[in-house]
């Protein structure tokens, strides 16, 4: 099935010429299905690649998802027009009074600051507040993971010695998580930050469960029980050559950069992009699209409103 976004979107082009399916909003109206409900907060820089990128991993399942683009009307993007975000992305309090499937925070290249410094934090935490009883199931990616864990259960962000930079094997702590299922048991992914999360802090939540982790980048996927909340440390969702942009753009403004490991065949920038954490990406969000969203959620999302879920839920699996 189809992901249903604009039509003008400029990402809609890149995903036609991938062969990758997507729907006029128009046509989907007229079909006898609700498709899954998804709100993309978007706040990294590269809003268009990241729009590219996520639409990409939700447009690869059998399921049909209307993706939802929202921005921080508190900050101002200077790298996407104006225009760009006046057509395509809605506000919080555009959206504060709907119910959705499923929510993707991403990251942010601010994670070397303090969260209450960052000028869109007041409205940031609005947001998680409306995650908590409007939206179903929440993916936070990397920085969004960091804020995330922070915001529901105090866990601070600590300062790397160096830039964790590159892609990384990781292994699957549970196999039988839903999340990870079909999942090899070990698997690579991408990382880009300055800072972490300690295994320690997390294992203080007893609702918290650490799904994978990696020698080299410390714990990836994190999910409380019920998979309403998930944390994804690294960048599982990053195009083949993401990082190499981020390494020649630092290079060519003469700012210090590491090669990113094991990305570079031989650890080479002249030669080619080992990409091998796609099928693992596609995975990851078709898992949480199938088992978190459409599995789970009411077909009627104001069941959503008083915890009403819960019931539902029991209802079908009872």
């Amino acid at each position: 099935m189809p992901l249903i976004i604009p039509d003008t979107l400029p990402a809609a082009e890149t995903l036609q010429n991938e062969n990758i399916f997507t729907m006029k909003q128009a046509r989907a109206n007229t079909q006898d299905i609700r498709p899954l409900k998804v709100i993309i907060v978007n706040l990294m820089p590269t809003k268009i690649d990241t729009e590219t990128q996520l639409a990409r991993v939700l447009a690869n399942s059998p399921l049909q998802v209307e993706m939802t683009l929202v921005g921080m009307d508190s900050h101002e993007s200077t790298h996407v027009s104006r225009e760009h975000m006046l057509s395509f992305y809605k506000t919080i309090d555009e959206i504060k009074n709907e119910y959705y499937d499923g929510m993707i925070l991403t990251g942010a290249p601010i994670e070397q600051m303090p969260f209450e410094d960052v000028d869109y934090w007041p409205e940031l935490c609005e947001l998680f507040d409306f995650a908590r009883t409007h939206v179903y199931s929440n993916m936070f990616i990397c920085w969004g993971a960091q804020a995330a864990l922070h915001y529901y259960y105090g866990i601070e962000k600590r300062p790397l010695d160096q830039k964790l930079f590159g892609v990384f094997e990781h292994r699957v702590i549970r196999p039988n998580n839903p999340l990870v299922r079909g999942f090899d048991e070990v698997f690579f992914a991408p990382h880009s930050r300055h800072t972490k999360i300690l295994r320690e802090d997390i294992e203080a939540h007893k609702e918290l469960r650490i799904l994978a982790d990696s020698k080299e980048a410390g714990p990836h996927i994190i999910s409380t029980d019920n998979g309403r909340q998930i944390f994804v440390l690294g960048h599982q969702e990053y195009d083949k050559a993401t990082l190499a942009h981020e390494y020649f753009r630092d290079v060519d403004k003469g700012l210090p950069i590491n090669i990113p490991a094991n990305y570079f065949r031989n650890d080479d920038p002249e030669d080619e992009i080992l990409f091998r954490w796609r099928s693992h990406a596609n995975l990851l969000f078709s898992n949480w699209l199938n088992y978190y969203l459409y599995q789970a959620t009411p077909y009627n999302l104001d069941d959503l409103r008083d915890g009403k879920e819960d019931a539902w839920r029991e209802a079908v699996e009872g």
